[in-house]
């Protein structure tokens, strides 16, 4: 598995934007997930494109430990970084924000400026789809009708089901769960079916968790 570390992380499963209004300026978040560097900098130069009649379109954006930010013309420190200080504070990984602002006649000085850039992101995240990406395990495991309840009975404990059964004379549950679980279901497995079930490992992987 390729990342810096197993730890969780946070992803932007669905892109959203948001609005806000701040003594008649305009300032719309678009958010957008990205794989790479490039990517990102496709997206910002389109929303820049798309908004090319805006006062400005400040921008964010982190892929792997890697983060970038601008002002776009604003005073220095007052939109790019504030903007990066919420995707970072979220945990968000691959993932990239644009705020355009429509200047509406009055200035709202630099604390005014970091708080209308930190506010416009966070309610462009109020409309995405945040998940979480978790270091996991696809397994499968075959067993015996005698067994099938038991393992059953131990993903529920755990609010897990499988993602695929096979029902022949045999019973194949495939399974998908985080991989600090690993060892433990393994051995759980192997105890409540008496050493029958056969155990397999498909693959390590990372995969969304969706935030409800």
């Amino acid at each position: 598995m390729e990342n810096e570390s197993r730890e969780p992380y946070r992803v932007v499963v669905e892109d959203g934007q948001g609005e806000l209004v701040e003594k008649k300026s305009r300032f719309i978040a678009t958010v957008k997930r990205v794989e790479n560097e490039e990517e990102a900098a496709g997206f910002i130069e389109a929303v820049k494109k798309k908004h090319w009649d805006a006062s400005h379109n400040c921008s964010a954006f982190v892929v792997g430990s890697l983060t970038r930010c601008s002002d776009d013309g604003e005073p220095s420190g007052t939109a790019g970084r504030p903007m990066l200080e919420v995707l970072l504070g979220e945990n968000l990984k691959n993932v990239a924000v644009v705020v355009t602002r429509y200047f509406g006649g009055t200035l709202l000085g630099t604390g005014g400026l970091v708080r209308a850039y930190s506010q416009a992101v966070k309610e462009g995240l109020k409309n995405c789809v945040i998940g979480t990406m978790r270091a996991g395990v696809r397994m499968a495991v075959e067993t015996d009708y005698n067994g099938v309840g038991r393992i059953l009975y131990l993903l529920g404990s755990r609010g897990l089901e499988p993602q695929n059964s096979e029902y022949t004379d045999k019973v194949r549950l495939e399974l998908l769960f985080p991989a600090e679980w690993k060892e433990e279901l393994t051995k759980e497995f192997t105890e409540a079916t008496a050493g029958r079930a056969v155990i397999e490992v498909l693959e390590e992987l990372y995969y969304v968790d969706k935030e409800v």
